[in-house]
């Protein structure tokens, strides 16, 4: 049985098939960019419902493939790269992607992250109430923030994390209960991530809603 289809972007052609191979095993789809500048059009034109996209293409960079996608697209990303600093993970994180997996890698943990990463997305998308916190609307079946009255651009990942802490306002949750929360028991990464977006959420909601560090703990929305 079909899966739905995953966009596969690399320019090292051996690569690129072997995850076609893995994907295709478990009953995914595949379409295969070896170039940045197919990936939006692809992205339009095959409705994929997740996109494996290699950092470091021979036209375009990766990350800036992924930060133009999330201009019109939240889209679930998974970056896969040779590139394995802590600046490169906390930059693709940073620009809107939902997991980063570095070369050399394992062809059925990829699988194993493409499927929680769609989990999570497609888990996050049937809840339909609206939540006000603050000045804030989070609208869940319509995926969609206000703050004040101007909708902002969230990624899904910002989306799920602020719904998160406003369905538990007041609460200090630790790094890990939002780990478990947002990203799921079988996300597969560290601490460091949940900082990352937090630091994005608070950017976009502005002095609407307080996200407020508690030390030695993790983070509480200011109920």
């Amino acid at each position: 049985m079909e899966r739905g289809t995953i966009l596969v972007v690399d320019d090292e052609a051996n690569i690129a098939d072997l995850v076609e191979l893995y994907l295709r095993r478990d009953g995914y789809r595949v379409v295969k960019a070896s170039a940045g500048e197919e990936v939006v059009a692809a992205v339009g034109t095959h409705r994929p419902r997740l996109v494996v996209l290699d950092v470091g293409l021979p036209d375009i960079d990766g990350l800036e493939v992924c930060r133009r996608l999330r201009q019109t697209s939240a889209i679930p990303v998974i970056f896969l790269t040779a590139r394995d600093t802590e600046i490169d993970r906390v930059l693709g994180l940073e620009l809107g992607a939902d997991d980063y997996v570095t070369k050399p890698f394992s062809p059925p943990e990829l699988v194993a992250r493409v499927k929680a990463v769609l989990r999570r997305a497609d888990g996050a998308a049937t809840p339909s109430e609206v939540l006000q916190v603050g000045g804030v609307t989070i609208d869940a079946g319509r995926r969609e923030v206000r703050v004040g009255e101007v909708p902002v651009a969230f990624t899904g990942k910002e989306f799920d994390l602020l719904k998160f802490l406003a369905e538990r306002p007041g609460l200090a949750l630790s790094r890990q209960q939002i780990l478990d929360g947002v990203w799921g028991f079988d996300w597969f990464g560290d601490a460091r991530t949940v900082d990352v977006h937090i630091a994005q959420v608070r950017k976009k909601v502005g002095t609407a809603v307080r996200i407020d560090t508690v030390r030695g703990v993790g983070y509480r929305l200011d109920s």
